[in-house]
């Protein structure tokens, strides 16, 4: 039995390698593409003098990662806000918005020879989160430790069902609860 030559081809084909990571890159593109989204968004909806205080050269504002969780009796809120001072920080609880705000200073020196590539973001962030109603500000504790500002808001009492008696003729009811 004779065998005939593979046939080869003379088109060149131009081929991009992309390295897939653990989940699919539609998966990863998608996420980045919401991720811009909200952005996107939640600078629109800054207030504008804000958001020209925030906003470096290159357009683009500073909001600090902020990381929620819920626990069995409170909220922990998590913020990644290196660089800023702790007295340049400030957490407020009006009716039940919890606003967290600061200001991060821009490190660098004007350079008149050459130039200077800055990458850092400067300037003001506020972040404003809706809290259950019925949170004790008393009760909401905010520490600052290695560029991490932790706030942990109690949960509100929840309001206990109570049972009514039934008083017949002139005998007062009982209340339980």
């Amino acid at each position: 039995m004779t065998r005939k030559p593979f046939p080869v081809s003379q088109e060149v084909i131009d081929m991009a390698i992309v390295q897939w990571g653990l989940e699919p890159r539609p998966a990863r593109e998608l996420t980045s593409l919401q991720s811009e989204v909200n952005r996107l968004f939640s600078s629109f909806f800054e207030p504008s003098a804000a958001r020209a205080a925030s906003a470096p050269a290159a357009g683009r504002g500073w909001y600090p990662a902020m990381d929620v969780v819920e626990r069995d009796d409170h909220y922990v809120l998590r913020a990644d806000v290196p660089g800023v001072r702790e007295e340049d920080i400030s957490v407020e609880l009006d009716g039940d918005v919890l606003t967290v705000s600061g200001r991060r200073e821009a490190e660098h020196d004007e350079q008149r020879e050459g130039f200077a590539r800055i990458e850092r973001v400067s300037g003001e962030f506020t972040r404003a989160l809706t809290l259950p109603e019925g949170v004790d500000a008393d009760k909401i504790e905010a520490s600052y430790d290695r560029g991490v500002l932790e706030v942990r808001v109690p949960k509100p009492e929840q309001a206990q069902p109570r049972k009514v008696a039934i008083s017949v003729g002139a005998r007062p009811a009982d209340i339980e609860g």
